[in-house]
């Protein structure tokens, strides 16, 4: 190279650092003012370079025959003053439109072409919205304008809206050539954008032995198909040819890979997300027409054009989901309860669209980047992008209904929040809800009764505990109200949930004068797993007649309401209660009043391995040792516990109340160890002969409930179930006798119980009465 053509090259380096932000048009017009309109400036390479490669892909074949260089309409985004348009102009490609957003260029390069290239147009125009029609050209040529949109601190945003201006622009059978330094982060986004209905193929531009040591120029080339089919991207790179290039090519490989083996697992049916453009194009058949069972992952939402992005499933309800009363509506799911199975499983969001009543239900996952907004600001920033994904006949001027879950809870204060080493985060709050039953308010005398609950953050809409408040000495008499009581269900899915609804704030309770009320089960569930004991109420009634024991064994303490709660009204039942988690003992005792005493005991240890060693040590005759866990309590101190347990005797009641962690499976409650047929085998050979089994089951899907139902069947003679909460929680009972109540002994022996649990005049009798006419045998 000689001096004069170092000093230049030096020059414009040096020209270049005073543009700072490629993206500022003001950068860009005193560029091209210092640097004059007769100076070129060309981006990555030359004509001679590019001549033989361009000319080759600008020859772009119709339905019929080749469109001619004069016919060609070309559109130059962000032209500059390169001389790449006048080469083409000279070439025979005359109608070529030149773009760029600085008025100095397009005026520079104006004035030196209107005589000698009279037919080239030049605009001043943003090339990330250009005002052309859809389809007006046949190619589109871009020199180095991707990458300057593309400044890794600027993010993806321009680069987005550039792209999807080129994608509307070309006609059928047109070509985006973009010549690229194919850096990762440009790759990341151009591959993605021309996906479906796109052919294209990446190719290296010689290098001048003159620039052996500048960096690699490519040219990627995208030609618009005809049908929304997906292709691999060909190459013509060779890895093994660039070697001072390692670096930067080694990334275009990575990028190619990655690229093509997404490309090959959508192909073969993994499971797929489509841009809102792809579905435009047709890639899951025709939107505006309803395709019963179709179902589509999407993301909707591009940087720099709607507020966020956002992830969606989009559903065409199944044909005997009708009548419907909306053509289409949203659902939205907060990140807490996106990661639930009724809304992260298949079956579980048609379980949705069913109860939606929507022809077509656009599901919309929410996440933490949607944290700060409020749902107005979401509605309206969806609202256009919505309305895209309508049915055809759907009229343009109706409102697309906007679903979301909603708590009703009315007030609502953090009491405390704690996060265990064994279950996480666990909040006590007290809670206000907007509608209770009115038996409910007579019977506390308030229309504001207040509710303690138990939360676990790993599975928010699943209410652990559930507490009524109230004064020492309430509730008053119940002999003057209805006997059917409302009782808001614990432990159970919440449906229709809008958590933002809420008044939250950390204090000491809504009312400090209020205490939990033991002699109230605020959980149906635990009205319910009370009931299923009329299956062996015959048997505890003759252990209270001869003065025996009733051995009961409860896994799970929650906020310990249902152990309470047998200690007072079964006189003569010996409980054991085990809790893995010392965290959860100790806000039970500091939040819910909860006390063992001598025939209540709780113990901090694995439960499914109590269960199994119980069971060998009553099989062998020897003694079983409870093992407490060796962890610390939320204060630190240790947990003041009975001794351990030490007997060869069954148990009479074995109840299994723990969630799982892991609710994405589907399965809310119990932990999956508590049905494998290993565990229910032991549980079995630990109950006496006449002995209860019973398991709190939380799922909404069918299939899941039939497999446990198929598991217990395999080990236990007899099968009870009780559907509790729109069918949500479902309390199991197998029995371990080979003889067992009839059905039309129930009502019979469900007096008996009650006598037994001292709720004759009560209630609380009337709900167990009710609850097990509801009891049903599992064939």
């Amino acid at each position: 190279m000689g001096k004069k053509q170092q000093k230049k090259v030096q020059n414009q380096e040096e020209l270049l650092k005073t543009l700072g932000d490629f993206t500022s048009k003001e950068n860009w017009d005193s560029f091209f003012t210092i640097r004059g309109s007769d100076d070129a400036f060309e981006w990555y390479a030359e004509w001679s370079q590019l001549k033989e490669p361009l000319l080759s892909n600008l020859t772009i074949p119709s339905s019929n025959d080749a469109v001619s260089a004069k016919e060609l309409q070309i559109l130059v985004p962000g032209c500059g003053n390169s001389k790449l348009s006048e080469y083409l102009y000279d070439e025979g490609f005359c109608n070529i439109t030149n773009v760029d957003f600085s008025k100095v260029v397009i005026s520079d390069m104006l004035r030196r072409n209107i005589r000698s290239r009279p037919v080239m147009k030049w605009r001043v125009m943003d090339m990330t919205n250009m005002q052309f029609a859809k389809e007006s050209f046949g190619a589109i040529l871009d020199k180095g304008g991707l990458d300057a949109l593309m400044e890794p601190e600027l993010g993806s945003k321009l680069g987005t809206q550039y792209l999807s201006e080129v994608k509307r622009l070309l006609k059928v059978g047109g070509r985006f050539i973009c010549l690229t330094l194919a850096e990762s982060h440009v790759l990341g986004l151009l591959f993605p954008k021309f996906r479906y209905g796109w052919k294209m193929g990446i190719h290296p531009i010689a290098l001048k032995p003159s620039d052996r040591s500048s960096l690699q120029t490519f040219m990627v080339v995208a030609e618009k198909e005809n049908s929304p089919a997906l292709c691999q991207i060909s190459s013509t790179v060779d890895q093994s040819s660039f070697g001072g290039l390692k670096n930067q090519v080694h990334g275009l490989f990575q990028a190619l890979e990655d690229e093509n083996k997404i490309r090959a697992d959508y192909s073969s049916g993994s499971d797929i997300t489509y841009a809102l453009e792809d579905l435009k194009i047709g890639v899951e058949g025709n939107l505006a027409e309803l395709c019963p069972s179709r179902r589509v992952q999407l993301s909707l939402g591009e940087p720099g054009v709607s507020l966020f992005c956002y992830r969606a499933v989009l559903l065409d309800a199944q044909k005997d989901f009708g009548p419907f009363a909306y053509q289409c509506a949203v659902f939205l799911v907060p990140k807490t309860r996106a990661h639930e199975w009724l809304f992260s499983s298949e079956e579980g969001q048609w379980a949705v669209v069913e109860s939606s009543k929507a022809a077509r239900l656009i599901m919309i996952l929410l996440d933490s980047s949607h944290s700060d907004a409020n749902m107005d600001d979401i509605q309206k920033d969806l609202s256009p992008l919505i309305m895209q994904l309508a049915p055809g006949d759907f009229d343009d001027e109706a409102q697309i209904p906007f679903m979301a879950a909603s708590d009703g809870i009315k007030q609502r204060k953090i009491v405390q929040e704690i996060t265990s080493p064994l279950t996480g985060p666990i909040i006590v709050d007290d809670v206000i809800y907007e509608k209770v039953d009115d038996n409910i308010s007579r019977l506390f005398a308030s229309d504001d009764v207040i509710f303690r609950r138990l939360t676990f953050q790993r599975t928010e809409s699943l209410v652990q505990s559930e507490a009524v408040l109230s004064k020492e000495g309430s509730p008053k008499s119940v002999a003057d109200i209805n006997q059917k009581t409302g009782q808001s269900s614990s432990k159970s899915k919440k449906g229709n949930q809008k958590k933002s609804g809420s008044n939250v704030s950390s204090s000491d309770g809504l009312s400090s004068d209020l205490k939990v009320d033991h002699s109230y089960l605020a959980s149906s569930y635990h009205t319910g797993i009370i009931s299923g004991f009329t299956l062996i109420s015959s048997h505890l009634d003759g252990l209270a007649s001869t003065g025996g024991t009733v051995r009961s064994v409860v896994i799970g303490l929650g906020a310990g309401l249902l152990p309470m709660f047998l200690c007072k009204h079964l006189s003569f039942a010996e409980i054991e209660v085990l809790e893995l988690d010392p965290v959860v003992v100790d806000l039970a005792r500091d939040y819910f009043d909860f006390r063992d005493d001598e025939r209540l005991k709780v113990h901090v240890t694995d439960g499914l391995k109590y269960v199994k060693d119980a069971a060998h040590a009553v099989t062998n005759g020897y003694e079983n040792d409870v093992s407490e866990a060796k962890v610390p309590s939320s204060n630190g101190n240790s947990i003041p516990s009975s001794a351990p347990l030490k007997n060869t005797e069954k148990i009479d009641m074995l109840i299994v109340d723990v969630d799982s962690s892991d609710s994405s499976s589907g399965l809310s409650c119990p932990a999956a160890d508590f049905v494998e047929e290993s565990f229910l085998v032991a549980a079995k050979d630990s109950l006496s002969d006449q002995g209860l089994f019973v398991i709190n089951l939380v799922t909404r899907s069918q299939a899941i409930k039939d497999s446990i139902y198929s598991k217990l069947k395999s080990v236990f003679p007899h099968l009870f179930h009780l559907q509790l909460d729109e069918d949500v929680n479902d309390v199991i009972f197998a029995l371990k006798t080979e003889t067992c109540i009839t059905e039309d002994k129930f009502h019979e022996a469900s007096q008996q119980l009650t006598r037994l649990l001292n709720l004759e005049n009560s209630p609380w009798g009337q709900n167990i009465t009710e609850a097990t006419s509801k009891i049903k045998r599992l064939r």
